[in-house]
């Protein structure tokens, strides 16, 4: 049966990657929504039946950006309605603002940019192996009142976790060669913060780690989805 999701972006260029393609794969219906354009939120998720709020280069924590407010505003209200909702990087740390955590930089000013290392924390639920994913970020999150973690890494420790049925992840699962290509161009100069990893990295990551990515998105998202 043929489900609506919507897909929160925060760039005009922004790109679902991945999960858009496997969600339609699924037979869903794709809205996107860009509030920093004017888009209007929906009032919980009022004619939808799940939502992804992707990444960004804003903070979560920058409270002069009408829209970054609003969104804080709307996503107790979307969590409430009990429906999936799934959280990617910023909008991860969104979700997890929004339930009342902390969203702060690495307290020795380092960066997860190119791919990392997550482990599962607990029963074997979300992720059941170890699991290099990609990363691009200068913030983290800590854990909402009641979350449960499901998976942590050795620079930013919280890097999933679960608050009733809404889902965060530190890390993009949806991204491309084509969408690491285009950022990797596009902001060259993060390859040189601390703890960013060279060019190349990136691109021998995705042959090494990529297959292994898909895998998991394509049974994560037709588990977690509306059913």
């Amino acid at each position: 049966m043929t489900r609506a999701i919507l897909l929160v972006v925060h760039h005009t260029a922004s790109d679902p990657g991945r999960v858009a393609r496997q969600l339609r794969a699924l037979g869903h219906k794709i809205t996107v929504c860009r509030p920093f354009a004017g888009d209007p939120l929906p009032h919980g998720l009022n004619g939808f039946s799940a939502a992804v709020v992707f990444g960004g280069n804003m903070s979560a924590n920058d409270l002069s950006l009408d829209f970054i407010r609003a969104e804080l505003d709307w996503i107790p209200s979307a969590v409430d309605s009990g429906k999936p909702f799934l959280g990617i990087c910023l909008g991860a740390q969104l979700l997890a603002k929004a339930m009342g955590a902390e969203i702060s930089s690495h307290k020795e000013g380092h960066y997860e940019i190119g791919y990392t290392s997550i482990r599962p924390v607990g029963p074997a639920q979300v992720f059941d192996a170890p699991m290099h994913v990609y990363q691009w970020h200068g913030e983290g999150f800590s854990l909402p009142q009641t979350a449960e973690l499901l998976a942590q890494g050795d620079t930013f420790e919280n890097q999933a976790f679960r608050y009733a049925q809404a889902i965060g992840l530190q890390f993009h699962p949806e991204v491309t060669a084509k969408i690491v290509g285009r950022w990797t161009d596009h902001a060259p100069d993060q390859l040189l913060l601390p703890g960013a990893q060279p060019l190349e990295s990136h691109f021998s990551g995705i042959r090494r780690h990529d297959p292994g990515v898909v895998k998991w998105l394509r049974k994560f998202l037709r588990d977690w989805g509306p059913d």
